[in-house]
């Protein structure tokens, strides 16, 4: 019996780039939530914009932020993790250094930003819809540091993947989390410390949880739960820390609904 279904967003539960949720999934975790199944939203997103995403199903939902570093349920944080000042002040300025990148800083309320082009600026604000905070120097940030990430809007490349892990992978984890974004996280921050915390709050065994994810950031999650599913376009590292492929989370959802909660009639 499923007790607990995790979700990524970007390219599992959200696809080209979307910013609003198919409406079709709401209702469905209405239905899971009678059936006493949570669902949780497990995204590299801020808290405020997921709650915005999920604003009609908003206190049916539990979160995991920014790729792990924050859980949230009912407005109640489960814990909060932290970046070591010094080195976010490092990736920042490496950042900043280079040509045509980007940084978002995550504190657990809003996105610190320098933008170096107004069309960085309109896609944070106006598209992704983030809360933000603008600053001109490093001291304006005043918050714990979360997460950090580095945006690079004709894509990312192995180059790129190569450059940023041989530059910090040794400090923290680097992590693609999308087509245009790499995460720094902290060593020991990943999605699946916020699956667990929510095992360990609800007494959920990994057997009863289901999962779905596309990125390399979601793996730990993907391996920390019994049923795990790879989006069908995931890559292949992602793919074979999966047990099933799927095109759509949707489907699978409303399989698991009919059976009312039973695994072994879905798969």
């Amino acid at each position: 019996m499923i007790k607990m279904i995790a979700s990524d967003l970007d390219g599992t539960l959200l696809f080209n780039r979307a910013q609003f949720l198919p409406e079709e999934i709401f209702p469905l975790i209405r239905e899971l939530k009678e059936l006493g199944i949570l669902f949780v939203a497990a995204s590299g997103r801020q808290y405020p914009n997921m709650k915005r995403m999920f604003q009609p199903v908003e206190s049916d939902v539990a979160y995991i932020c920014e790729n792990g570093a924050l859980s949230v349920e009912n407005g109640q944080v489960l814990y909060q993790d932290g970046f070591d000042r010094k080195l976010a002040e490092e990736i920042i300025s490496t950042i900043m250094a280079k040509e045509d990148a980007e940084f978002t800083c995550s504190a657990r309320d809003w996105h610190y930003l320098m933008p170096k082009s107004e069309a960085f600026r309109h896609y944070m604000v106006d598209v992704v819809q983030n809360d933000c905070k603008f600053i001109r120097t490093l001291d304006d940030i005043t918050e714990p540091v979360m997460k950090l990430a580095v945006y690079e809007p004709s894509g990312i490349t192995d180059e790129s993947v190569h450059y940023w892990n041989d530059r910090f992978g040794k400090q923290c984890k680097v992590v693609t989390s999308g087509n245009e974004w790499i995460d720094f996280i902290p060593f020991g921050t990943n999605k699946a410390k916020g699956i667990q915390a929510f095992q360990k709050k609800y007494n959920i065994l990994p057997q009863e949880c289901m999962a779905f994810g596309d990125e390399y950031n979601d793996i730990e999650m993907l391996q920390t739960v019994g049923y795990s599913f790879a989006m069908s376009h995931s890559k292949e590292g992602v793919k074979k820390a999966a047990l099933w492929q799927t095109d759509r989370v949707e489907p699978v959802l409303r399989k698991l609904i009919k059976a009312k909660g039973k695994i072994e009639e879905v798969i």
